[in-house]
């Protein structure tokens, strides 16, 4: 049986070998996960762990046929990873790069819209699913465990405290996705929300919001109209003060909506469970299931 973001091929290329890539590389091999490519324009015709090295994305998706792409890619140069990526034909792209410029990604958003690619990222963890072994990014592998729990948040540390907490509780996770904390990105709550609740393998959604923009409210409209499986929610950023950045470039109140206030009471009247703090999620799921 199918899982979220996932096919019954799943091969990944990864794009930006440098230190960070190959050491994440590696975690990803380590847990299961068919690397079937790398991608590094200094390194073509090498080898990474007995797999292959191409000069570019098109080259490496001739001769391997892969699924998704991960990249690791810097920043002045992750925009152009992306949309080589999706002309190459790759359907899933998960970018790990945190520090895009805005105007990147507004250009990125712009050239892959309406096209047959799901964008994850970018500065997100990535996504993980434990009953197939696909480990695509750098969530750790060590923390979570098979279930019926889907995880999705904008914040990677929290993504990570929420698994260890539902993993401690014996409760496992179905899929695990860190959507990203920039301005601007690819996959929203909204996207993930309607895979989670399509996908027979979740039974109960753990999701993780912070202050800035309206992405939790257009979450709450949708789970209120469209889910039928119980949502725990916590939102952080609670005590923040206006205009200042908390972690993430998206993550700056601007107004009255993107204060951790509005978010949570939009939430509740979609009948969203709220956990007061991060460190409540388990606990609250567990009286719900």
């Amino acid at each position: 049986m199918k899982s979220i973001l996932n096919k019954d091929s799943n091969k990944v290329l990864v794009q930006g070998l440098g230190r960070d890539g190959s050491f994440q590389t590696q975690k990803c091999i380590d847990y299961g996960t068919e690397v079937v490519a790398g991608v590094h324009p200094t390194k073509a015709g090498e080898n990474f762990n007995e797999i292959p090295i191409f000069g570019s994305v098109e080259e490496a998706v001739k001769h391997t046929s892969p699924d998704i792409g991960l990249i690791f890619v810097p920043a002045p140069f992750a925009s152009d990873a992306i949309i080589e990526q999706v002309d190459a034909g790759i359907e899933t792209v998960v970018c790990i790069t945190e520090g895009i410029p805005v105007n990147d990604m507004l250009k990125v958003n712009n050239y892959i819209k309406g096209k047959k690619v799901r964008l994850i990222g970018p500065n997100c963890p990535g996504f993980l699913i434990p009953r197939k072994k696909l480990k695509v990014g750098i969530i750790p592998g060590s923390i979570v465990s098979e279930g019926k729990v889907g995880v999705v948040s904008r914040s990677g540390t929290l993504t990570y405290e929420a698994i260890v907490q539902l993993t401690m509780l014996g409760i496992g996770q179905s899929a695990c996705v860190g959507i990203g904390g920039d301005p601007l990105h690819g996959t929203s709550f909204v996207d993930v929300l309607q895979m989670f609740e399509e996908d027979q393998n979740t039974e109960a959604i753990v999701m993780i919001g912070e202050i800035g923009g309206t992405r939790e409210q257009a979450a709450a409209k949708m789970i209120k109209e469209s889910i039928s499986k119980p949502v725990v929610a916590s939102i952080v950023g609670q005590t923040a003060p206006e205009g200042r950045r908390m972690g993430h470039a998206g993550a700056v109140i601007t107004g009255k909506s993107a204060l951790a206030s509005e978010k949570i009471k939009s939430l509740k009247s979609a009948g969203v469970y709220i956990a007061d703090s991060p460190t409540e999620i388990g606990l609250r799921l567990k009286e719900l299931i």
